[in-house]
């Protein structure tokens, strides 16, 4: 398991999300990464659901931060 963030994101995201995301720039990646690992922190909920599943939990933060683009 990779302990660099961008690859842990890249990891979480599924099979198209994961190709359109790796085409981008590093910087945009590095950004995007950044937004997942403050939701994660950051979402109550998900912190139930890693313990029950964390490749879910992580998945559900990818997809997260993919809906809003922004963070």
């Amino acid at each position: 398991m990779t302990t660099d963030p961008v690859g842990r994101f890249l990891a979480a995201l599924d099979p198209k999300s994961r190709e359109a995301i790796g085409a981008k720039p590093r910087q945009e990646q590095e950004r995007l990464a950044a937004a997942w690992e403050r939701e994660l922190e950051a979402d109550d909920e998900l912190d139930t659901l890693d313990e029950l599943s964390p490749p879910a939990a992580e998945a559900e933060a990818a997809r997260r931060v993919l809906d809003r683009g922004t963070d």
